[in-house]
């Protein structure tokens, strides 16, 4: 066998070794991967449960606050009129303001 045979023989060898490595190296990126993704998912899941339940605690002293909004809203309909026709003036001015 010639020298350029046996280069050939040796280069062969190296890129299955190479392959094989790349192989391998693909799935432990792809079980790692996997794993981040479950991490992550699952930590979303727990951030959601933790928001649900400060919102669900919440709902009722929004929902008193929001009855007696409505009860001095319907007591005072002037000063409701006057409180919204402020708050439309104060958008408009932001808006017209930026123009």
């Amino acid at each position: 066998m010639a020298l350029r045979d046996l280069t050939d023989i040796d280069l062969e060898r190296q890129v299955a070794a190479l392959s094989k490595e790349l192989a391998a190296l693909k799935r432990t990126v792809t079980r790692r991967g996997g794993g981040y993704y479950e991490d992550g998912r699952d930590m979303a899941v727990d951030a959601w449960s933790e928001i649900a339940d400060r919102v669900s605690r919440g709902l009722p002293h929004v929902r008193r606050r929001a009855r007696m909004v409505e009860a001095t809203a319907r007591d005072h309909p002037a000063a409701t009129a006057a409180v919204g026709l402020v708050a439309l003036g104060l958008i408009a001015a932001l808006v017209f303001s930026r123009r």
